[in-house]
Parts: structure tokens; C-alpha cells; sequence
């Protein structure tokens, strides 16, 4: 087999012309299929540099074989990869994961054509239209035009010779109104045909010009006085436009148009695709594609419209994105709004990929809860940029009231759940006074050398509530204790959401709808509640003592008791003597009511 230099000697007879460019391994498999401008600046950066990405790594490691194909453009190279990378499926390539066998309308290729639903469309010479999200959005547009237009559903065989033999017969749909019996000749090629048409153009969306023509034949029908004819358009008319009420129709001026929105996670991009025709949204769709080597957004951006055009047949002029996907489709501009009707389309866009995202997500918890687990984890490595999977995560918060009794709460998760057996109070003992910062370095501190000292398990990420000056008080404990490098250490400040690392100014915010924030305000709103528990409990505790253990000859297990039973000083005082007697006995009970006439 061809060594690695012999790779870097085809690099160099290869064409600066756009193509598409394929790797193989030592057993002459696929690896990965990819287009470029150049091809011999595109396949030459695998091998002129290091990747930051470990798949990539692997990737070039593994190639030991090229092989390329010259194209005419950029555009036609792309067409080439979607095409080869749906034939061959490599290993390291974008993955459409679409296992849906999607319906379709198919006008047929006959004499008086059928129309009708099916799926896996057939090279038979018949007009496709489709596909479609649901079968019951073709049912109601095949409920529709048959409804309008009262075409066949029978499979006669309605060549000119077989009618003029008489060889059919009209069936029940002629006598239920539902067919013209083009069977007997009662109804003619030419008219059925128009219907057809007609069907064709609602089929597609473009109801506009159907309505405009029917209301055309409406009036002609009235100045002519031929009212019951133009009483069965008007029905048509009142179908059709209730049909098109159900659409979502954002301004008819936008025309046709695509619309492509984006939403993306750890390892896959949801790109949502919706037709606009006449600026109503007939078509929409949403496909998950599998990222394998951490493609760009633009990049995938450009698989998606190559294989959602070619899916709808679409020749819309226009393409609403959220960013230039970087390459010249003849015939095609694109848009990245900024506000008005258009960036509606895309926010609609975005919005739909990003709740398929989410219900993905949510079904993948119930049946592979690992995975998500997994996901949600590879999320915040991501976001936080750490070098390992955060499995074991701690998170600090303190409290107190006015300087008094000062408390910290760490908080345990692992594996992205609460770890409660885990969890640990602070009562902090060195602190005078409402100190914060000095606080949290008490707090830290006594977790971590306690850690150390019984040899357990660290975290690989700490969680600070609080700004820049508890996570430099934090950071002080961590070199102090030789931790720092060794455990990730964040802040998240309280106003903003927004997360602080050591040594850096600007902070870093993370999309409020990211599974790795609502993960750490999920950890930091659980310190702040089990800290504020342990705090309340102290000072109920202190309140007690200064109330009722104060008193001589009185202990916590009397005081406990008289509390259980009267609920506050309060409660003894407007208690009974006798009820105090059966309580804790006389003699107790004669120094209690003589003690709390005298607390505040």
C-alpha cells in the first residue's frame, strides 16, 4: 500500500479547480468523502497542519489512499458529495439520520391521470409532487382536489379506443357526485385535463393564481346567468381559501422562497426546512444531521440545502439563512435577514428546529437515559472548554443574615444528578462579620484538604456562586492546596448568568436555552436552597438557645420538648400552668414560666 509520502505527491500534481476528494484506508475502504474550491489547497491543509479536533487526527492517521473528481463548480462538487456521501455512507462524514419513508402525490402518466398518495416514488414516467411531513397533510390536500375537481379513483384503463368500445360502465362515485364518468365520455380529456392542472397548481401551493382564475370563471358564469355553475365555483372558492387559512401565510410580496433555520447540540445540527410559495408556508420539515468531525455550521448548512432542494425539487430563487453558507448556487441568492417579514421566517425556522431538537432529546432521556447523561456532559466540556468529561461536579454558595451565622453549602452531582449522600454544610469559624470572599475561601479550603488528606476522589469541575472576587478567593485555595490545573474552577455571577473563569476578564455567556447552563443553575439554585436550609436551622437553633436554654436548670432536651408541644415562647406563655405540669413536670415547670417572664 501506498505510504503517506506517496499521498503528499498526489497532493501535489492535484488541480487548483473545485472537485470532490475521496480518502481511503489500508483496506481501500471509504473514509470520508469532501468537496472543495481547490482541491489541492482543501486536501493539502489535512496533511500541513495539526488538528485540534481528535477525530480529525484519527481521520489522517488512517488515510494511506486519495482519489479525486474535477467539476465544473463549486455548486455541481457539492451536488457530487451529498450524492456519493448518501451512496457510501462513510465513517467520518456528515450522517443524514432520516429513517422516515416520507408520502407523496403522484399525478399519474396516463390517459384521465389518477391522483394519488404513496411512498418510495417509482421511475415510471409519472409527475411527482412531495414529499410531505405527515401523510395527513397529503390526505387533506388529496381530500381537496378531489373534492374541487371530482377526479377519478378507479383503475380502468381509459385509453380513447377503450371508452368509444363502451367497454366501462360509471360506478357509484358518478352517482355520489364524485366523478364525471370520463369512463362513459361524459366527461371530456380536455376538460379532465384542465382539472388536472388546476389540482396541480393546488397541489403545489400556489393557491393564489387557483383562486384568482376561479373567481374569473365566477363571475362569467354570473353575467351569463348561469348561476348554478357559478354557485359550484363559489364552493371551490370558499374550499380553497378555508384550506389556505390553515396555511401559515406570512406576506404574499415575499414570493417563493426557502427557508432554512438551525439549531445544533454536542454532536448533531437540526436543520429545519420550510417551502414558502406565494408567501405561504406549504412544506416543512426538520432533519438531524450527525456531525463526525465537528463540521462548521456553514458547512453543514450547505449539505442541508443540497439535499433538501434536491429532496423537494424546489427552483426557488431565493434562500433565507442564517448565515452565507460560503458557496455559488446558480440560479440562487441568499438572504440573512435582520428584521421584517423575512427574519420572521427564519426565527419561525429556528424555532421549529430547535423544539425537534428538544423533543429528541426528551425521548432519547426515557430510552437511553445513559446517552443523555453523556450528551448533556459532552454539551458542557464543550461550552466550558475543559480537556475532560465533567462525570463528578461540586458547587459552593454561602449564607447568612447580616454577618450572623454564616454558613457554606457544597453540593454534590454526578453524572449530571444530584449526589445528596454527598452533599456538605460548612459552619464557618473564622469569619467576623458579613464576609463573603473570606467565606468561601474557609469553605473551599476545609472541602478540599479534607479530600486530600483521606485520599478521595476530586471533582473534575468546581462551581463557585458568586463573581470574579469569590472565584479569586476559591482560586487562592487551589494553589494554596496545589489543586490548581488539576480541578476546572468557574463562577457564575448571579445578574447575568454570566460564567467567569481564573485569570480571565470578559465572561462568558452561555445560550439560555443550553442544556450546560440550565445544568449549572440547576447545581447552583440546589446549593443556594440547601445552604439557605442549614442556615434557618442554625439560627432557629440560636434563637432557641437565647430563649429557653438560657434559663438555669433548663437543658436542649426540656427546651426541645416544651417547643414540640407549644411551638414558641410565645405558645408557654399563653399556655395553662397546667399544661406546662403535664409537660415537663412541676418542678421544671415552675422555672420556666418564672424564666420566660422575663425573656424578650
Amino acid at each position: 500500500m501506498p505510504e503517506p509520502l506517496d499521498i503528499r505527491e498526489k497532493i501535489k500534481l492535484l488541480p487548483h479547480q473545485p472537485g470532490v476528494y475521496q480518502f481511503f484506508d489500508s483496506e481501500g475502504k471509504i473514509l470520508y468523502v469532501g468537496k472543495a474550491t481547490s482541491l489541492r489547497s482543501r486536501v493539502g491543509s489535512y496533511f500541513a497542519k495539526d488538528h485540534p479536533d481528535g477525530k480529525t487526527r484519527v481521520l489522517v492517521r488512517k488515510i494511506t489512499d486519495l482519489r479525486t473528481i474535477v467539476t465544473e463548480s463549486p455548486y455541481e462538487a457539492l451536488l457530487l458529495e451529498n450524492s456519493l456521501i448518501k451512496a457510501y455512507q462513510p465513517r467520518y462524514n456528515i450522517l443524514l439520520r432520516d429513517d422516515k419513508s416520507y408520502p407523496w402525490i403522484r399525478i399519474r402518466n396516463e390517459h384521465y391521470p389518477r391522483i394519488e398518495g404513496m411512498r418510495n416514488p417509482e421511475d415510471d414516467g409519472s409527475e411527482y409532487i412531495g414529499p410531505f411531513a405527515s401523510v395527513r397533510t397529503m390526505r387533506t390536500l388529496l381530500k381537496l382536489v378531489h373534492q374541487l375537481y371530482k377526479l377519478r379513483t378507479c383503475n380502468y384503463d381509459l385509453s380513447p379506443a377503450n371508452i368509444a368500445k363502451g367497454k366501462y360502465k360509471r360506478c357509484l362515485e358518478f352517482h355520489l357526485g364524485n366523478c364525471r364518468a370520463p369512463c362513459e365520455a361524459l366527461q371530456s380529456e380536455a376538460d379532465y385535463d384542465a382539472n388536472v392542472a388546476l389540482a396541480r397548481q393546488v397541489l403545489k401551493g400556489r393557491i393564489s393564481g387557483v383562486l384568482r382564475l376561479l373567481k374569473e370563471q365566477m363571475s362569467d358564469h354570473a353575467e351569463k346567468l348561469d348561476f348554478e355553475l357559478a354557485e359550484e365555483v363559489r364552493e371551490k372558492i370558499e374550499r380553497l381559501e378555508k384550506y389556505q387559512a390553515r396555511s401559515t401565510v406570512v406576506n404574499p410580496d415575499i414570493g417563493d422562497v426557502d427557508v432554512f433555520g438551525l439549531a445544533r447540540n454536542t454532536d448533531s445540527t437540526f436543520v429545519n426546512y420550510m417551502r414558502v410559495i406565494d408567501g405561504a408556508v406549504v412544506h416543512g420539515i426538520t432533519i438531524e444531521l450527525k456531525r463526525k468531525l465537528d463540521e462548521p455550521d456553514d458547512e453543514v448548512l450547505q449539505y442541508a440545502i443540497a439535499e433538501l432542494r434536491q429532496r423537494y425539487r424546489s427552483n426557488a430563487p431565493e434562500a433565507i439563512v442564517p448565515m452565507d453558507p460560503g458557496i455559488p448556487i446558480p440560479g440562487l441568492s441568499f438572504t440573512v435577514p435582520q428584521r421584517g417579514d423575512k427574519k420572521h421566517l427564519l426565527d419561525m425556522g429556528e424555532r421549529n428546529a430547535r423544539y425537534f431538537m428538544l423533543e429528541k432529546q426528551k425521548q432519547e432521556s426515557l430510552v437511553d437515559p445513559e446517552a443523555a447523561t453523556n450528551r448533556v456532559l459532552e454539551q458542557l466540556k464543550q461550552d466550558l472548554r475543559l480537556t475532560e468529561l465533567p462525570r463528578h461536579i461540586e458547587c459552593f454558595d454561602n449564607s447568612n443574615t447580616q454577618g450572623t451565622d454564616p454558613v457554606s453549602a457544597c453540593v454534590v452531582f454526578k453524572d449530571a444528578k444530584p449526589s445528596k449522600k454527598d452533599y456538605r454544610h460548612f459552619n464557618i469559624r473564622t469569619v467576623e462579620g458579613p464576609d463573603d470572599f473570606a467565606s468561601m475561601e474557609e469553605a473551599v479550603e476545609r472541602r478540599y484538604a479534607r479530600l486530600l488528606t483521606e485520599d478521595a476522589p476530586l471533582p473534575q469541575l468546581v462551581v463557585i456562586d458568586g463573581g470574579k472576587g469569590q472565584l479569586h478567593a476559591a482560586l487562592n485555595v487551589f494553589d494554596r492546596l496545589g489543586l490548581r490545573g488539576k480541578i476546572a474552577l468557574v463562577g457564575i455571577a448571579k445578574n447575568l448568568e454570566e460564567i467567569f473563569f481564573p485569570g480571565d476578564p470578559y465572561p462568558l455567556h452561555i445560550d439560555k436555552r443550553s442544556t450546560s447552563l440550565r445544568l449549572i443553575q440547576q447545581m447552583r439554585n440546589e446549593a443556594h436552597r440547601f445552604g439557605i436550609a442549614h442556615h434557618r436551622s442554625k439560627r432557629s437553633k440560636r434563637t432557641v438557645r437565647t430563649g429557653l436554654e438560657d434559663i438555669p436548670g433548663i437543658g436542649p432536651s426540656t427546651a426541645k420538648k416544651l417547643l414540640n408541644r407549644f411551638g414558641s415562647i410565645k405558645g408557654i406563655r399563653e399556655a395553662t400552668s397546667e399544661e406546662v405540669v403535664a409537660e415537663i413536670g412541676a418542678k421544671k415547670a415552675e422555672v420556666v414560666l418564672k424564666g420566660i417572664a422575663v425573656v424578650k
